[in-house]
């Protein structure tokens, strides 16, 4: 690995509807980091009384969903029966294993009065003996989750074990996800017990052992890299974790080790042979390419 940071400028993505999401993963100047192989920020954005950002249902495999919510409020629909409203603050976490399907739509309330969304979609790759292991879905509420203070710097410990706390997070391997937010010219520490690390800066800009990273940018950290300086006031999404356990394939919802697993589950999806979500009717058909 090099040992300079590794910049990544996230692509836009449409997700239908005007939904603009900003995508850092999967790059090819970095197909993952720890178990992270998808890392997606949505918003920030004003949404009006009847425009919607609903995400219809759609299936996954062989990977877990990590939601993570700055503004605004969401609803989570799957196909074990799910219903779970995530607030700012909370975590999301939906372990795909051999096949699930969800929704990600607005509440009623943003519906007909509108919303400031912002927020977090990252996918981990589930170690190989969990690939084909039966579909779950756990909330964490916000409140249950670690708040640390360091001069300068406000944390928020979602997933893994860092800065002297733990995460009561269960993640499916040892994963890290930590939320900062720092006030400008405070120095803190980078969490140096995972392997792989990387750090997104949602707002304003930072410093990597002076090497720059300004917004909007997903830098890969060497593993030498010790510290980071707030060049503003800034918020910083801290990911990481051990290297996965073997080349990964991805395609649309799908994460697999093998080319023939990710062909049936596009089978499967054609075929409407994929659990549904109970109440919902509608559903993402599966993309030509």
């Amino acid at each position: 690995m090099s040992d300079t940071v590794i910049r990544i400028e996230p692509r836009l993505h449409d997700l239908g509807g005007g939904f603009i999401v900003r995508r850092a993963l999967p790059h090819r100047l970095a197909r993952s980091v720890g178990p992270f192989v998808f890392f997606d920020e949505f918003g920030p954005q004003q949404v009006a009384p009847g425009d919607s950002t609903d995400v219809r249902p759609h299936p996954h495999i062989g990977l877990a969903t990590i939601t993570y919510l700055l503004a605004g409020r969401m609803v989570h629909r799957d196909s074990l029966g799910t219903v779970q409203e995530i607030r700012p603050g909370d975590v999301n976490l939906m372990s795909a294993g051999r096949g699930i399907v969800h929704s990600e739509r607005g509440t009623d309330q943003a519906h007909a009065q509108g919303q400031f969304l912002h927020g977090l979609q990252t996918w981990v790759a589930l170690p190989q003996a969990q690939e084909e292991s039966e579909p779950w879905f756990r909330h964490y509420a916000g409140a249950g989750l670690p708040r640390l203070q360091r001069p300068g710097a406000a944390l928020h410990l979602l997933i893994g074990r860092a800065y002297g706390a733990e995460s009561p997070v269960a993640a499916p391997s040892p994963t890290l996800y930590v939320l900062v937010d720092a006030q400008a010219g405070a120095e803190h520490a980078i969490e140096a017990d995972y392997p792989e690390r990387a750090l997104y800066v949602v707002d304003g800009s930072v410093e990597v052992d002076g090497q720059p990273v300004a917004r909007n940018e997903f830098a890969v950290l060497p593993p030498g890299a010790a510290r980071f300086r707030a060049t503003a006031d800034s918020r910083i999404a801290l990911v990481g974790g051990e290297p996965l356990d073997g080349p990964r394939h991805l395609w649309w919802n799908f994460v697999a080790t093998t080319r023939e697993r990710i062909e049936a589950a596009k089978d499967a999806w054609r075929e409407r042979r994929f659990p549904p979500v109970p109440g919902e009717t509608e559903f993402i058909p599966l993309p030509e390419h």
